[in-house]
C-alpha cells in the first residue's frame, strides 16, 4: 500500500487537529494503518468523534447485488478491521445489520495493548439503530458479543420488543428527537448518549439512508471512503441516500492511500 496524500514529509499538510499526521511505521503494517487512522487526541477527554466508513464504485454505487462485499478488496478489509479495532462503538442501521449478517466485533490481540492504554474494552460494541426493533435477538450479534450490543431507538418503540431486547442482554438506548414525534432516532442525541456511556470514538458503517440522516444533522466529523475501481450501473443507492446535507458541508482531505487500484480516502469536516 502506498500513500498518495499527503506527500512524504508533508504531514503538516493535514488539517490542524485531525488524526493521522504521524509518518510512523509502514503502511503495510497494522500499526502503520492505526497511526494514519488514529482518532483525535480530544476523544481522550470525552469529546465525541463520529467517523463514517463506506465503500463505493466509480459510478457512486454503495452496493452491488445488494451487498457491499462485491465492491471490497483485501486492503479494504484490512482498513475495515483497523477502523473497528480503533473504535469504541460501531453504529449501524438495522436494515444493514440484517442484510449483511452482522456479528459481534471481535477482540484482536494485535490491538489489545493499544486498546488497554486508551481505556477501551477488548472489542468495540455494536450499536444498532432501529425504530421497531425488528431484530433477531437469538442471533450471534446478541447471543455472543464480547461486550453487550446496544440498541438505539426512539420513544415509540414497541414495548414487547424492548422487553425482548433487554432479555437478550442488549443495552437499550432511547435517543429520540425531542422536537419530533419521538418515533425515530435523533443522530446528535445518539452521539451524545453513546459518548456519555464512555464511547466517544464512534464508527458509522451505514447503510446509506442512515448515514444520510447523520450527515444532514451535522453529526459526521470524518468520512473514510474506499473508491473501488469498478463500474456497476443500475439503480444502487449512493453511499448517502436520504435527506440533503445543508450547505452542502465542506470536508478537507486528510489522507489518500492506494492499493491494487483501490483508493482509500479520508476526509475531515472543515
Amino acid at each position: 500500500m502506498r500513500r498518495l496524500y499527503p506527500p512524504a514529509g508533508a504531514a503538516d499538510a493535514e488539517p490542524a487537529g485531525t488524526p493521522g499526521a504521524s509518518a510512523g511505521p509502514g503502511l503495510d503494517t497494522l500499526d502503520g494503518l492505526a497511526e494514519v487512522y488514529a482518532y483525535p487526541a480530544s476523544v481522550a477527554g470525552g469529546r465525541a468523534w463520529l467517523r463514517a466508513n463506506m465503500v463505493g464504485s466509480l459510478d457512486g454505487a454503495a452496493v452491488a447485488d445488494g451487498k457491499s462485499a462485491p465492491l471490497s478488496s483485501p486492503a479494504d478489509m484490512r482498513i475495515f478491521g483497523v477502523l473497528r479495532a480503533l473504535a469504541d462503538v460501531v453504529v449501524v442501521g438495522a436494515e444493514t445489520a440484517r442484510r449483511e449478517g452482522y456479528r459481534p466485533a471481535r477482540a484482536r490481540k494485535e490491538f489489545a495493548a493499544r486498546r488497554a492504554a486508551a481505556g477501551q474494552a477488548a472489542a468495540p460494541a455494536i450499536a444498532v439503530v432501529t425504530r421497531g426493533l425488528d431484530l433477531d435477538f437469538g442471533s450471534p450479534l446478541f447471543r455472543d458479543p464480547v461486550v453487550p450490543t446496544l440498541v438505539l431507538t426512539g420513544a415509540a418503540a414497541p414495548r414487547e420488543r424492548l422487553v425482548a431486547a433487554r432479555a437478550a442482554g442488549a443495552e437499550v438506548v432511547v435517543a429520540a428527537d425531542p422536537a419530533g414525534d419521538g418515533a425515530g432516532v435523533d443522530p446528535l442525541r445518539a452521539v451524545a448518549e453513546l459518548a456519555a456511556r464512555g464511547l466517544p470514538r464512534l464508527l458509522h458503517e451505514g447503510g446509506p439512508r442512515l448515514l444520510a440522516q447523520f450527515a444532514a444533522a451535522g453529526a459526521v466529523d470524518e468520512l473514510c471512503l474506499t473508491v473501488a475501481p469498478l463500474l456497476t450501473g443500475g439503480g444502487a443507492p449512493r453511499i448517502m441516500n436520504g435527506p440533503a446535507v445543508p450547505g452542502p458541508a465542506r470536508f478537507a482531505p486528510g489522507s489518500v492511500l492506494e492499493e491494487d487500484g483501490f483508493l482509500f480516502t479520508r476526509y475531515v469536516r472543515a
